[in-house]
């Protein structure tokens, strides 16, 4: 098992998440790395939890199902849980977002791409659209009428026991 772990801080925001909906669903991007031959994929692949794709020679499905092109092999994860929110409560600590079930391969790196959403802290004003790919995020909150942000951002994933 392995955890997508969001480590930020937030000013004026909590509740940071994915936009992840049946009706949208968030495409997790990551580099994947097989856990035999240890042969990294060149390209970040993407994927949904509500995805499902049959393995091949299995009467089983998962969310990714990857052949590594240098050993054959057929390697799978499902998202297991989440997604979790990040609470302004844990400022500069980490959160795990999702759990993730892996089957032969590792997940090296993620990177954010989609949109995220959190809520103001005080005012509880909805902010759509955040873009994390750059590490920070900045807007203003009418409501409570100050500057909210997300900064220090930094993902990291971890083998869980």
């Amino acid at each position: 098992m392995l955890s997508l772990v969001l480590s930020a801080e937030l000013q004026g925001v909590t509740d940071l998440r994915p936009k992840d909906t049946a009706e949208e669903p968030y495409y997790y991007t990551f580099k994947v790395q097989c856990s035999s031959c240890r042969e990294t994929h060149p390209n970040w692949v993407s994927f949904t939890r509500f995805d499902s794709r049959e393995i091949p020679g299995s009467r089983g499905e998962a969310n990714f199902v990857w052949k590594c092109k240098l050993c054959g092999r057929t390697h799978t994860a499902n998202i297991t849980a989440g997604p979790c929110t990040y609470v302004a409560d844990n400022d500069g600590k980490t959160q795990k977002i999702i759990e993730l079930e892996c089957r032969g391969l590792e997940f090296t790196e993620f990177k954010p791409e989609g949109e995220w959403e959190a809520k103001g802290v005080e005012s509880n004003t909805a902010f759509t659209s955040i873009d994390l790919t750059e590490g920070e995020w900045y807007d203003y909150d009418e409501k409570a009428g100050e500057e909210v942000s997300i900064k220090d951002v930094s993902w990291e994933i971890r083998n869980v026991k």
